[in-house]
């Protein structure tokens, strides 16, 4: 579609707020171009346009919503907070009423307090945040766009242990002025000292820029999603590291069991790397599978059952909860057969999910997220 024809967003009212470094107009107008929407300082006649109440926070999915619906507006308390105006409607009728906090008429209203919607992307049913912005205390707002960017499925580490600090790490980046890929980058640096450290069978060194690796891991994807800076480069940046090293930390642990001094027999260091990655890639080939045969669902999301497992699934974080309490032990040696057993258990509990949901759909059953 033509760049003059993308529906507009304009911010209605002036807000002092400073939102994770920046006014609270410039990042709702963020936001807005981030999903592909064309910010304008004012509505244009014959324009599809989507007004946004600056005295309000809404989480970006609730702009998504709006600006795929035609005649629809997101109220709180009866207040306008997002109106999707037809481009054959006058908008200044929309905007007055935004600006006087009357009710609206002729359109559709969504009450933001029991409106729920299904993020496909964050894998989770929710009620999106909105709220009252109030320039002297902006925490509030960004601590709920903080929650709102958080996967509802994921691991048990990311979910629970280091939620808060990304949150001011995150606070932090956006008020330095850093962008999601110097994060990306900076995060990058610690997962080769990783594995370098590793190799060398320095492992209490290498799991502590693992974790900050970990750490930054998710702050880079929050500071995105909370500044509208997602772009298809970071997410490949990003993903692509994600998706490559862990059989790269997983080859440099065992390398370090000489240098540490607890070596493995050479033939069963290749069985334990091959059990590691080829489990690895195998759950990674069937998760691809199920979203192509069941219309891009993770197969994380389809039963409250995988949702909780994916918590402890062998990814990196759960596989380095474990390497952590084995070198507590000082068995570096037993950790990495522990990864590999745990990688055999969850490519076993996939396979037959994914059987299962096989033998659900020929049985005429519906395939659908718990979720939704």
């Amino acid at each position: 579609m033509a760049t003059d024809q993308r529906t507009l967003f304009v911010p209605v009212g002036n807000n002092p707020a400073q939102l994770f470094g920046m006014d609270a107009q410039t990042r709702a107008c963020r936001i807005a171009e981030n999903i592909g929407l064309e910010a304008s300082d004012s509505a244009r006649p014959s324009r599809h346009v989507v007004l946004a109440n600056m005295d309000f926070a809404w989480d970006p999915a609730w702009l998504r919503e709006i600006s795929n619906r035609s005649g629809a507006a997101l109220t709180l308390s009866g207040k306008p907070v997002l109106v999707n105006v037809p481009a054959d409607r006058d908008a200044g009728a929309a905007i007055a009423a935004i600006e006087s906090g009357e009710t609206l008429a002729g359109y559709e209203l969504i009450d933001a307090e029991t409106g729920e919607l299904n993020n496909e992307q964050l894998r989770k049913r929710e009620r999106p945040f909105v709220m009252p912005l109030d320039p002297a205390n902006p925490i509030v707002v960004e601590k709920a766009a903080y929650d709102g960017a958080y996967k509802g499925v994921t691991d048990i580490l990311t979910l629970y242990l280091w939620r808060k600090p990304a949150f001011h790490l995150t606070r932090w980046a956006a008020q330095a002025g850093m962008t999601p890929n110097m994060v990306t980058l900076i995060g990058a640096v610690g997962c080769v000292l990783a594995f370098y450290l590793f190799w060398i069978g320095s492992y209490w060194l290498g799991i502590a820029a693992g974790f900050v690796f970990m750490v930054l891991d998710t702050v880079d994807g929050k500071l995105a999603r909370c500044t509208g800076a997602s772009s298809k480069w970071g997410n490949v940046f990003d993903h692509g590291i994600d998706l490559i090293h862990p059989p790269f930390w997983w080859w440099a642990w065992i390398h370090g069991l000489d240098a540490y001094g607890t070596p493995i027999e050479p033939v069963y260091a290749v069985m334990l790397l091959w059990a590691i990655v080829g489990g690895y890639v195998a759950q990674r080939i069937i998760e691809g599978v199920f979203m192509r045969r069941f219309g891009r669902m993770h197969i994380h999301v389809w039963r409250p059952i995988d949702s909780k497992f994916r918590l402890i699934t062998a990814r990196r974080n759960p596989n380095m909860v474990i390497l952590f309490f084995a070198l507590l032990f000082q068995r570096p040696d037993t950790g990495i057969e522990l990864v590999a057993l745990w990688t055999l258990v969850s490519l076993i509990f996939h396979a037959v999910r994914l059987a299962q949901a096989n033998a659900a759909q020929d049985r005429g059953q519906k395939i659908v997220s718990w979720l939704a």
